[in-house]
């Protein structure tokens, strides 16, 4: 495949809302002090953020309707005079409220300034909006090293920041240092890939030193996208992963953003990152599919091996059976034929029992030649098995039970549907309602196996299909030979489309046609390419094939 560093248009990942877009709002209140059910608010100070920009500020007295204590007066000067005439908390918090609508609350010491607003809500009967909150205290102490700052108070913080305005234990100057501080510390989290909201959420839980002193492992890792490789001090891949933006991601793991214990016990391991640049999305995904059934990483719990699959096999002795097997053989011109694959073995014999139900094949596992002979089978005894165990019946007479599972096993499947839904029929009407049940899912089993197999056999026989799909700025471009991804490429909006595709197709990897009905790809792969030319616009098949691909912006 060839690759291009043109892919920032990817989105392959993952966390949410990005914080450039996120609205904040900044609060800090002046009390009366002493707890929130015995205290009250006596001035509230508030500043909308986005993106950096102020959008709005708020503040008020509040008539806290009790004495403020003398040594409030001296550390705030708020004095009783100054709130008398202001308005009671049933007038001040509702506008707070409306003014902080669906924005994140930010506050330094946030559970102090929002447990008096819980407070006040409950004594008003008022809902409190229990807000994604962003503690600047406590992601100050995950961030900010002792060697930085001797403490995390906000002064402290606002001096080391160098804030616009000081904090004066004022309600809108202290919301206003901390809007500094807040974004300072956004500053310190960008540069090691904490972008999201919830990567700063999590950034407020302390880091352990054996992971943040990892962080240099990311410094030489490409800003675009594709694949990245945790190796352990031998080379030996550990985890396997993608992303649109390789070194912010990786980054991301020696940041408090990352919690699970796997994750927090392969970073200890690793040794060094490498990275593969994809030029699209699909390519990315694709590629990681592969590497992680090459290589089986350790940390790589989920599809860790794509290659095994699960076929049903119409076998080609003399009176065929159905049998399981794990790969698919250049055999369909002798008469085998497949089903599946099947997630499991489970599902491939539930399917076998739906056909041989539908079709009278023979359900014994015994090697069976011309001549055999044998005491019959009780199936055979009773009529539900055409398996010639008496030695009785001659391949002659068996073929044409060999040559209607041929046609149900390649697609011809409204016979086997109307016999087993027959036998549906009569357990139901025997209020035997389990075992119609079984007998659902077990020809449901046998359906998806089946057209599985035809989607499978059409797609992984054509020698070529290239296509495009429209992205932000451009079109993402596949060729796809006999299944597999075998080239892509990103074309920009002004750039020569006909020249992107020539040279794609002329670069894409040469494929051998497979047996049918597999491809030259891991199922899992070709699964993953169907899925992306729905939506796509073809620009070249060559050879017939009878599977609706829509072009792109048609739904």
């Amino acid at each position: 495949m060839s690759s291009s560093p043109q892919g920032a248009q990817l989105n392959l990942d993952f966390d949410g809302a990005a914080l450039v877009d996120t609205t904040f709002c900044v609060v800090d209140l002046e009390t009366t002090g002493g707890s929130p059910t015995e205290g009250r608010i006596t001035e509230i100070g508030a500043v909308k953020v986005r993106a950096g920009q102020v959008l709005g500020e708020f503040r008020t007295f509040v008539d806290p309707e009790q004495q403020i204590p003398p040594f409030i007066t001296v550390l705030t000067g708020i004095t009783q005079r100054m709130v008398e005439d202001a308005p009671r908390e049933a007038v001040a918090v509702p506008m707070l409220l409306d003014f902080l609508s669906d924005a994140v609350f930010v506050a330094h010491n946030a559970p102090y300034d929002s447990n008096f607003l819980k407070a006040a809500c409950a004594r008003l009967g008022v809902q409190w909006p229990n807000p994604h909150t962003i503690d600047t205290a406590r992601l100050a102490r995950s961030v900010l090293t002792r060697d930085e700052v001797p403490n995390h108070k906000l002064a402290t913080l606002a001096q080391f920041f160098r804030t616009e305005v000081r904090p004066t234990h004022r309600a809108l100057d202290d919301a206003r240092a901390t809007v500094d501080v807040l974004h300072g510390l956004l500053e310190r989290l960008g540069a090691v890939g904490v972008l999201t909201l919830e990567e700063l959420t999590a950034s407020m839980r302390k880091v352990p030193h054996q992971r943040r002193d990892k962080r240099h492992l990311a410094d030489r890792l490409p800003e675009a996208a594709g694949v990245y490789t945790f190796r352990d001090a031998g080379g030996r891949p550990l985890y396997v992963g993608v992303s649109h933006d390789i070194r912010r991601r990786v980054r991301s793991y020696f940041t408090s953003s990352e919690q699970r214990p796997r994750m927090t016990e392969m970073v200890g391991i690793a040794h060094e990152v490498t990275a593969i640049v994809c030029a699209t999305d699909l390519e990315a995904r694709v590629r990681e599919l592969r590497l992680i059934a090459q290589w089986k990483p350790p940390y790589n719990r989920r599809s860790r091996h794509p290659e095994r699959t699960v076929w049903l096999k119409l076998t080609g002795d003399a009176f065929p059976r159905l049998s399981v097997v794990r790969a698919v053989a250049d055999d369909e011109a002798a008469g085998r034929v497949y089903a599946g694959p099947f997630a499991s073995r489970a599902d491939a014999l539930e399917a076998a029992a739906a056909i041989t139900e539908a079709t009278g094949l023979r359900a014994c596992t015994q090697r069976l030649r011309a001549g055999h002979s044998s005491p019959q089978c009780v199936l055979a005894q009773i009529g539900r098995c055409a398996a010639p165990c008496s030695g009785q019946v001659t391949p002659d007479d068996y073929e044409p039970v060999a040559m209607l599972a041929r046609e149900v096993l390649l697609g011809s499947t409204v016979y086997a549907e109307q016999v087993v839904g027959a036998r549906m029929s009569g357990l139901a009407a025997q209020e035997r309602f389990e075992q119609a049940a079984t007998w659902r899912n077990r020809l449901d089993a046998a359906l998806r196996g089946i057209r599985s197999a035809g989607e499978l056999r059409a797609f992984g026989q054509l020698p070529e299909i290239v296509a495009a799909r429209s992205q932000p700025g451009g079109w993402d471009i596949h060729v796809i030979r006999h299944g597999r991804l075998a080239g892509a490429t990103f074309c920009g909006v002004g750039s020569d489309a006909h020249a992107a595709v020539e040279a794609v197709v002329k670069a894409a990897e040469r494929v051998d046609p497979p047996p049918p009905p597999d491809t030259a790809a891991l199922i899992a792969e070709s699964r993953m390419v169907l899925r992306w030319l729905e939506s796509a616009r073809p620009i070249h098949i060559d050879g017939c094939w009878s599977m609706p691909v829509r072009p792109a912006g048609n739904g």
